[in-house]
């Protein structure tokens, strides 16, 4: 798992100059028709939308787990994960997600969420299932419950859900960049390059503001 990691974040390290002419809309990215105002103008916004359940989304992460390393000392790219609810299985992994930010937990479970569902063949799509996974990290049942059926956890859904629509996201794992474009394994020919269009979009964006 390092000597991938170390490969992924070579990869990733790649100067950008050597992508610039081959990228374009319809070629490595998508614009979006509307863009979408992001959080912090001053900052580029990355948004990676994906679901724990999605195999796609499973095989991407040591790719975005790469990357992060990369931008990690980096004050002027912001980078979050969006779940999405495109069924009603995909519900109740959002919410798992909304609930493990809200406690500051998420670094710790995000991929243990992933290993649980793929490797170990864990459902984790009822929120008793969750509940019990949760309780592993010292969270007790009725915390878990309290907030998998919060305000917080239902408005966050709803901000996310209505920001996904407004992408035009339509499947996952799909990355957005500052509001303006899509970068999925189709448009940028397949996950190993990925994040090489992200950072070429994140640099064009940088070079705008």
């Amino acid at each position: 798992m390092k000597k991938l990691f170390s490969a992924l974040i070579l990869t990733l390290l790649i100067p950008l100059t050597s992508y610039a002419q081959d990228y374009s809309d319809g070629n490595g990215y998508t614009t979006i028709a509307n863009p979408v105002r992001t959080d912090d103008p001053s900052k580029v916004e990355v948004r990676e939308v994906f679901w724990f359940g999605c195999p796609h989304c499973y095989h991407l992460e040591p790719y975005t787990q790469a990357w992060k390393k990369t931008i990690a000392n980096n004050d002027k790219v912001d980078f979050n994960y969006m779940p999405a609810v495109f069924g009603r299985n995909w519900l109740a992994h959002a919410k798992a997600f909304y609930v493990a930010d809200l406690l500051g937990i998420e670094d710790k479970v995000h991929d243990d969420i992933y290993t649980a569902i793929h490797v170990k063949r864990e459902r984790l799509n009822t929120e008793d299932s969750l509940a019990a996974f949760f309780a592993n990290y010292g969270v007790s049942e009725d915390e878990f419950h309290k907030q998998f059926n919060s305000f917080a956890v239902e408005s966050r859904l709803n901000q996310a859900d209505a920001r996904i629509r407004a992408y035009g996201v339509r499947g996952t794992p799909t990355i957005v960049v500052n509001g303006k474009y899509l970068v999925d394994a189709s448009t940028a020919g397949g996950n190993e390059n990925i994040f090489n269009v992200v950072n070429y979009l994140i640099k064009k964006e940088e070079q705008n503001k």
